[in-house]
């Protein structure tokens, strides 16, 4: 687009230097950190929590930008005046997806999984032609156009992960990108801090599916009751997914492998294939089978799609990356986002991995679950008991209901009491001990688990981001090329 389609686009006012000219073509990416910016790019200027956009923007354009998009014009720098860059953002990246006749647009939602999902999604899609997926987990109001704007007239198919805070961010996040396809994985408590209720995460989730056309496809997983009940919100046709007899997409003979991958069958209307995944963990399953929908739904063969599916890698960072170290330490780093949901999955795959070795599970807070949090902290941590974990380090003092379910659960009544350092508390479970102990930081896990750990172990790394346990799982686990 040139400078003056732009300004049209974003109801903008076009602010140069003289010597510009006046057919300047932007034609290379788009960005919002000026040190991402590259030549024939766009800037997109935003105010953020610790720093204005635009004292970068003459930054940006030494990197290569040929302009910005900003709220007030920056001396020396090619710029389109708006009102409100975040509304001009996205109307830019809906006019991309306008641009580009036949885009087919797949939404991806759900309370945990969607970053996984798309990137199953994305490679499989691949498979079959162009297509562009978000990086990392760039789901919100900017991360999507900042995908949208990958798009070029090649591109044949469009994979959006759409996220939210509260009710009618999805809404407006399908308005940047309308889909034809949506799916909806799952309705958990993540972020329930924020919306208040399950039920609001379940209607903030069923936004997705609301905004598909009459020809469009709405993948709901059959396994859950609350995305089941979101085939009444749409005009599209349903596709229900998942373990339950009446799925329309049905998996069966499902087995973990001690790797912690799945092997399973699938079974369609075009017939039945039996998948192997790359994958750590059984809840891919249901992402897999959502993922195999979408790709039948947009003419991929039944053998093809299952090939693509089979092949696929995870390619975030910090999501069940597993690492076989020289020493024989096992070490899972899936500590980039957590909710109770995510931590019994995470769990699962420690027990299935775990057989025959010793576990350790290294937790750390889940954030954002409001008035529950206690509650949900503890039930986790009678989880980690249940599954017979034998060491399970707690990190930091907001994941301290972690211990204390943990120790509940184990029947220990008072840590003080017992026969071990305060702080720490043992319990016989299905004929393993869980260790529990208590530490204050993620220096005083790693100074920890570096002295205690042995040839043989597996360790589970999990919490929230901000937690920083995926930095320390980073430094247990070695160099990258280590990991497997």
């Amino acid at each position: 687009m040139t400078l003056d389609d732009l300004a049209a686009v974003t109801a903008g006012v076009v602010v140069a230097p003289p010597d510009v000219d006046p057919d300047l073509v932007v034609d290379g990416p788009v960005v919002t950190d000026s040190r991402e910016a590259g030549p024939g790019g766009l800037y997109v200027a935003r105010l953020g929590q610790h720093a204005d956009g635009h004292d970068f923007a003459q930054a940006a354009v030494q990197q290569g930008a040929v302009a910005a998009l900003v709220t007030r014009a920056v001396d020396g720098v090619p710029c389109v005046v708006v009102p409100d860059t975040q509304e001009a953002f996205a109307a830019l990246a809906r006019e991309v997806v306008r641009r580009v006749p036949g885009l087919e647009v797949v939404g991806i939602t759900g309370s945990s999984g969607k970053t996984s999902t798309k990137d199953l999604l994305g490679a499989v899609l691949g498979a079959a032609g162009p297509t562009v997926a978000p990086v990392g987990s760039y789901n919100s109001e900017v991360g999507v156009p900042l995908t949208v704007c990958r798009v070029s007239s090649e591109t044949r198919f469009l994979v959006v992960e759409m996220g939210a805070r509260g009710v009618g961010h999805i809404a407006y996040l399908t308005r940047i990108a309308p889909p034809r396809i949506g799916v909806v994985l799952n309705v958990g408590t993540a972020h329930v801090g924020e919306f208040g209720s399950r039920e609001a995460i379940a209607r903030a989730k069923a936004e997705l599916v609301e905004a598909l056309p009459p020809d469009g496809l709405a993948v709901l997983n059959a396994d859950d009751a609350a995305v089941r009940r979101m085939a009444a919100a749409t005009s599209a046709a349903v596709l229900l997914v998942g373990e339950a007899d009446d799925a329309d997409l049905r998996a069966s003979d499902i087995l973990l492998e001690a790797t912690g991958r799945p092997t399973f069958t699938v079974h369609t209307a075009d017939g039945t294939c039996r998948l192997h995944l790359q994958l750590v963990g059984r809840h891919h399953v249901g992402n897999a089978l959502a993922v195999l929908g979408v790709a039948l739904e947009l003419g991929m063969p039944l053998e093809q799609a299952c090939a693509a599916v089979e092949s696929a890698r995870a390619t975030s960072r910090w999501r069940m990356e597993v690492t076989e170290r020289a020493d024989g330490v096992t070490v899972v780093n899936d500590a980039y986002n957590a909710n109770p949901d995510s931590m019994r999955a995470a769990l699962t795959v420690l027990e299935r991995m775990g057989e025959g070795s010793r576990t350790w599970a290294v937790l750390g807070t889940m954030l954002e679950l409001g008035e529950e949090a206690v509650a949900l902290h503890a039930e986790v941590g009678a989880e980690v008991v249940a599954r017979g974990v034998d060491q399970l380090v707690v990190v930091g003092p907001d994941a301290a209901p972690l211990a204390a379910g943990a120790r509940e659960a184990a029947g220990t009544r008072e840590a003080a009491g017992a026969a071990e350092p305060v702080g720490t508390a043992s319990g016989l479970v299905a004929g393993r001990m869980t260790h529990v102990r208590e530490v204050a930081d993620v220096d005083e896990a790693e100074r920890l688990l570096r002295a205690e750990l042995r040839p043989g172990d597996v360790v589970l790394f999990k919490s929230s981001r901000d937690a920083g346990l995926r930095l320390l799982g980073d430094r247990l686990a070695g160099p990258r090329e280590e990991h497997a």
